[in-house]
Parts: C-alpha cells; sequence; structure tokens
C-alpha cells in the first residue's frame, strides 16, 4: 500500500510557504490540496514550482476566483477526483448568510451531494471528503456563517472516509482544533498549512 504525503491549506497564506518560500518546503509532497480563502495568486505561485497536481474548492470569500481564477491550478468542487487512486469528493463555500456566490442553504448542499450521488456510489464511496466549511456540531460555530453542514454528517456516517479536511474556522478563533476524529475518519482543519500523510489502497469495481 502506498502512502501519499499530502500539503492542505486554507484561509491564511502561509507566510512559510509565500515570503519565504523555498522549494525544498515541498520536496516529498505528492499533492496540494487547498479548502478555500486563499488568494488565487498565492495556489498560482505554488502551482509554478510544485510538480504534482494542486487542487482546490472555494471557499465563501474566493469570488474573485470567477474572474481571476488561479492559474495550473484543478477546481474539483461539484467533483469526485481521483489521483494515484486517492478518490478526492469536493465541496466548497459556506452557509448562506448573504447572497455570496459561494454561500448555501442547508437544502442547496444536499442537492450538491444528490447531483453527485450516481459517481459516489460508482466509485464505492471516496477516501478524503474536502470541504471549506465543517460539519454541523463538529468543530463549527454559533453564528449562521460558520454553522457546518448536515449533509457532510451523513456522508461520513454512510461512507467513513479516511480523512475529512475543511477550512472556514480559523484555528486563532480559540475554539478549533488543529486535528479530531469522528468515528473512522480523521477530522483536519486546514487553516494555514498542514502535512497529512494518507495511505491509498486500490477499489476493485
Amino acid at each position: 500500500m502506498k502512502v501519499l504525503k499530502i500539503l492542505v491549506i486554507s484561509d491564511e497564506e502561509s507566510v512559510s510557504l509565500w515570503d519565504y518560500f523555498d522549494k525544498s518546503k515541498l520536496e516529498g509532497i505528492d499533492l496540494i490540496i487547498s479548502c478555500g480563502d486563499l488568494a488565487p495568486q498565492y495556489l498560482s505561485f505554488l502551482a509554478t514550482f510544485f510538480s504534482g497536481p494542486v487542487l482546490y474548492v472555494h471557499g465563501n470569500h474566493d469570488e474573485c476566483y470567477l474572474h481571476t481564477p488561479p492559474e495550473g491550478c484543478i477546481c474539483i468542487d461539484d467533483q469526485l477526483y481521483e489521483y494515484q487512486g486517492l478518490r478526492i469528493l469536493g465541496l466548497g463555500g459556506s452557509m448562506r448568510y448573504h447572497s455570496g456566490e459561494f454561500q448555501y442553504t442547508q437544502n442547496q448542499m444536499k442537492l450538491r451531494v444528490l447531483k453527485l450521488w450516481l459517481k459516489i456510489k460508482r466509485r464505492k464511496g471516496f477516501d478524503l471528503l474536502v470541504t471549506h466549511s465543517p460539519a454541523k456540531g463538529l468543530g463549527d460555530g454559533d453564528d449562521l456563517p460558520h454553522t457546518g453542514f448536515d449533509v457532510f454528517n451523513y456522508l461520513l456516517d454512510k461512507f467513513s472516509p479516511r480523512f475529512f479536511i475543511h477550512g472556514h474556522m480559523h484555528l486563532n478563533y480559540g475554539r478549533s482544533k488543529r486535528l479530531s476524529q469522528y468515528k473512522k475518519t480523521i477530522i483536519v482543519n486546514a487553516f494555514d498549512k498542514f502535512v497529512i500523510e494518507c495511505p491509498v489502497k486500490k477499489v476493485s469495481l
């Protein structure tokens, strides 16, 4: 079983990776995943120096991506993306609190999942759930913009992915954790930057 080393990033551009960048900091990394609310120029910068894919979902503050998408990167919003046998489900955006482009009601997020259902079943689930917002009650906030989505809890219960990676809840808010566990799934808050190691096994179709 091979292991992929994945750099996850979100919400705040890492000073270490941007202001004090050195290519050696990406050595051994197989994949970069952004969970949103990062400058598109930052993702483009990383893609320039990285030989593997740079994937992203949209955050609630990423409307600038509509006219300035990050160059050399792949949007996995509403996609079941596969890389070297790793199945990655992408669902960006936050709870709707005004008329922003990447904001959704609980029912709208459920509809997005429903549209992906056949792909998910065909691929026998997924290994990584990548979102901007957390799941309801799993590290989310008390205010409407930071409330988590119920359907994410359902996905975790139904498919038990190895990792659930999200952003939105800044670690300096004081109530968020970098790592937590929900049943068989490791939950990772990707704020700033963090590296995970994910075993990959081939799925028989």
